[in-house]
């Protein structure tokens, strides 16, 4: 088929709407231009097309290639904001950067083509309207994409990202996170979106009463969700404390610019040494974003490290903040990126040394903090700074602050809940965290989408963990978060100013935070293994097969 025929034919229009109706689905993972209620429905009616065309499919080609233009979409528009990163402050060619994006989206897209392609090869030959194999198929089409969803947070460290779990956040089916974790939601939503394609195919074939028993089903387990959302999963530990989150807005441009590196330290110096509000105590916890002093710290002069530790005086405070450190180990230098420990007692010395209370980052970010292999070509197009770090170990024990235990972490290492849970995961008395913080500097990307997409990921932390999540960031979003997933308090983005906020850590167990991803994953493997069995003994039996038109 040429191109003019191609552009004149009835197909070109569906792919057309499979690329919109992606576009439309990127929008359900924050906040603007959609508003916070609509996101998890439209997360679920956008995939929900999907799925409807996935059954209707004549072919595995005409699903593959429909699947592949959903995501591809989805993650073109919604991941937009890396060409930022790379085009305006890593120097990269627009064109290129804009290249970069797009094989990228291309890549990602390639999970939910195998989820489909997967549901389509065990369901198509066994789609009826009976109640119990409507609410077979939605289970196994929900196995395929959390499966696929799964991988795509594994392989090659993982990038779960946009994982359609982060659309419901605000919906009935968050608090089943505590449960089964963000791939749990996953499967929740998943079943939801093809119990509504079902519904439609089965009107269509005069069959939509008992179509339409997945979404009675999906209805119940909001239901629950609902009544989930009162079970408390945590109490109290320990005395509430005052924590002070900082954002400086100091632009990328400047960040990193020798000229302009003392001026960006000494705004945030100034804006922790701030006194309390209206006569009010001072902060027990001060909490300043990545890199905030954008050096190594052997690098630094000692009068700055000395004015650090004047505010911890003065306030009679504890300073958490992100610092690159220097060290040797085993005979090596090393580098990490890094949150420290300044007190009132802490020596200017020790902090050179990196002889302090820390955590280094687990999960690094390729390119951006470490490079793989093959790809040093594609880092030294741009000008990234402080660009390969050493990993540090997973699930470090908290850090004793105020009578709490602190966990942090750092930029995107809070989308990886498998990992976060490893800091709450026993006793908290024995270090295990109350409270968990997030540092970031996502200036990098902007004004965009990316700062409000990752409030959300942090949102589900929290649920899935019933821990605080306290978020201090460069240029936002700056917050603190529940232990249910709601935001206590924020400062708008791109604005220079403190939150102070009291906040009450928290012991106790989730189901997730003890089970992990396994019993999702294992449901999700079994739900698949149980339906290759009738697929093999019923290929060739067409009387059980609707003949469901391609429309």
């Amino acid at each position: 088929m040429n191109l003019r025929a191609y552009l004149q034919s009835p197909r070109s229009a569906q792919h057309a709407l499979l690329l919109l109706v992606g576009a439309l689905h990127s929008l359900s993972f924050a906040p603007g231009p959609l508003p916070t209620w609509a996101l998890p429905y439209v997360q679920i009616g956008c995939l929900a097309y999907l799925a409807k065309l996935t059954l209707q499919s004549e072919s595995g080609r005409q699903v593959a290639l429909g699947a592949w233009l959903f995501g591809f979409a989805n993650f073109a528009v919604g991941l937009y904001w890396v060409t930022i990163s790379m085009h305006e402050f890593g120097g990269m060619p627009l064109v290129m950067a804009i290249a970069a994006l797009l094989i990228f989206a291309a890549a990602l897209s390639l999970y939910g083509t195998l989820a489909c392609f997967l549901a389509w090869r065990l369901l198509r030959p066994r789609v009826r309207f009976d109640p119990g194999v409507v609410i077979w198929i939605s289970a196994v089409w929900a196995a395929c994409w959390t499966f696929g969803e799964w991988l795509r947070g594994t392989l090659f460290t993982g990038f779960p990202w946009l994982n359609i779990a982060y659309a419901q956040v605000e919906g009935v089916y968050a608090p089943w996170a505590a449960v089964l974790g963000v791939y749990g939601v996953t499967w929740l939503s998943a079943f939801a979106s093809a119990a509504v394609g079902l519904a439609i195919l089965g009107r269509r074939s005069g069959r939509e009463v008992q179509a339409a028993v997945g979404i009675a089903i999906s209805l119940l387990l909001g239901v629950a969700g609902i009544a989930l959302s009162h079970a408390a999963w945590s109490g109290p530990f320990g005395d509430p404390i005052l924590v002070r989150l900082v954002q400086g807005n100091i632009p990328q441009s400047q960040k990193f610019d020798p000229a302009l590196i003392e001026r960006g330290i000494a705004d945030y110096v100034m804006m922790a040494r701030l006194a309390p509000k209206d006569g009010g105590r001072d902060p027990d916890l001060i909490v300043l974003p990545e890199t905030v002093v954008p050096l190594l710290q052997h690098r630094v002069q000692p009068q700055v490290w000395q004015s650090w530790i004047d505010v911890a005086r003065e306030r009679q405070s504890t300073l958490l903040m992100g610092v690159p450190l220097f060290d040797r180990l085993d005979g090596r230098n090393r580098y990490t990126n890094s949150t420290i420990v300044v007190s009132p007692e802490s020596q200017v010395d020790a902090i050179v040394r990196a002889d302090v209370p820390r955590y280094d980052k687990f999960h690094l970010v390729p390119f951006g903090e470490f490079i793989p292999s093959g790809f040093r070509w594609f880092v030294d197009m741009m000008d990234i700074p402080l660009g390969d770090f050493d990993r540090g170990a997973l699930g470090q024990t908290a850090l004793p602050i105020a009578g709490q235990r602190v966990a942090p972490n750092i930029c995107y290492e809070d989308v990886f809940g498998e990992e976060i849970i490893r800091s709450v995961q026993g006793d908290v008395d024995e270090g295990r965290a109350s409270i968990l913080v997030n540092v970031s500097n996502l200036a990098w990307f902007g004004n965009s989408w990316a700062l409000r997409q990752h409030l959300q990921i942090a949102r589900m932390r929290s649920i899935e963990t019933a821990r605080p999540m306290l978020r201090a960031t460069n240029t936002g979003m700056t917050a603190a978060i529940s232990p249910t997933g709601l935001v206590w308090a924020a400062l708008d983005p791109h604005v220079k100013g403190v939150l102070d906020v009291e906040v009450q850590g928290t012991a106790g167990l989730t189901p997730y935070a003890q089970w992990s991803n396994w019993p999702v994953v294992t449901l999700s493997l079994l739900l698949l293994a149980t339906a290759m069995l009738p697929v093999r003994k019923s290929a060739s039996n067409a009387a059980d097969s609707t003949g469901l038109e391609n429309k």
